[in-house]
């Protein structure tokens, strides 16, 4: 497998989700082994972020990425893409320090890099291949990772709400099944939301950009785009959490109620632990496994 870069540029502004205001982002094709970057502007310097679990500053409403210097904010959704449709190597330049929250799913973004098209490079992608069990939990949080020639994720969600309660999906992403999580749209409840808006945060939020749930159901007027659109949506958000490794993770992942925090801390734990549970090698075509292993955390749910 060849690594992948943009064939040609993309440029997008839109709303912010925490400050509200027009926020640009322009993505730029890279060289070859060159990765995953994102250059936040400011005034008078460009600042230089890479993807690694370290670098990730806080999990509050969005994945933010942050050094001593600057930070962006809200990159979970550009990443799932990213990973998704198999680009290795792209230049993220971000003027107002987030990426915009577009309809609050990954759809309008993945459009924007199909439209501009993917162009293989004379190099072959790396990854990093899980090799060796193991179950990540805590408070009641679970990823259980093994072995995978691919990445294949089962998540299970369990809300006491009746607009939500218990869902789960499956599937293995690639970048034909990743069109049914990329229009999931991220979700919060009403009370959350006032509570954020009451301390200027999340300000950009709105209707036209996230499922807003109250004690009675779904504002939103349009409804659901699935019946599943929380695990939904919550498989895209862990997609890009595992985008933040710096390179293709492969393995089977079961996944029980996670959420941003609880996925960097996995991220942390085998990044940490590299020589205990990883191998790093290059991708050759071969002849795919076509059977998904059984993890089996989830045996009551249907």
């Amino acid at each position: 497998m060849l690594q992948q870069t943009l064939m040609h540029a993309i440029t997008y502004t839109g709303i912010g989700l925490h400050s509200g205001k027009d926020v640009e982002m322009k993505l730029l094709p890279a060289k070859i082994d060159a990765g995953i970057s994102f250059h936040i502007h400011d005034k008078k310097e460009v600042s230089i972020i890479k993807p690694n679990p370290y670098v990730v500053a806080t999990t509050e409403l969005a994945t933010t990425l942050g050094n001593e210097k600057t930070h962006v904010s809200t990159v979970e959704h550009l990443l799932a893409a990213l990973l998704a449709l198999g680009i290795d190597n792209v230049e993220c330049h971000v003027f107002g320090k987030e990426i915009p929250i577009m309809d609050g799913s990954a759809l309008p973004i993945t459009n924007l890099i199909k439209k501009a098209g993917i162009r293989s490079q004379y190099a072959l992608r790396k990854a990093a291949k899980i090799i060796r069990p193991l179950l990540f939990e805590a408070n009641g949080k679970t990823i259980n990772a093994r072995p995978y020639d691919g990445f294949y994720v089962d998540y299970t969600i369990d809300f006491p709400h009746k607009a939500i309660g218990v869902q789960r999906l499956a599937l293995e992403i690639t970048p034909e099944s990743f069109d049914e999580i990329a229009s999931a749209r991220t979700f919060g409840f009403m009370k959350e939301v006032e509570y954020l808006h009451s301390k200027n945060l999340a300000l950009g939020g709105s209707l036209a950009n996230a499922i807003v749930v109250d004690e009675e159901g779904i504002l939103n007027p349009e409804g659901l785009r699935f019946a599943n659109e929380f695990v939904r949506h919550k498989i895209l958000d862990f997609v890009g959490d595992m985008a933040m490794f710096g390179m293709p993770l492969q393995g089977a992942f079961e996944v029980r109620c996670s959420g941003h925090q609880h996925n960097n801390a996995f991220l942390r734990e085998i990044y940490d632990n590299k020589d205990k549970y990883l191998k790093f090698e290059e991708l050759i075509p071969e002849q795919r496994k076509t059977d998904i292993p059984y993890l089996g955390i989830n045996t009551a749910l249907a």
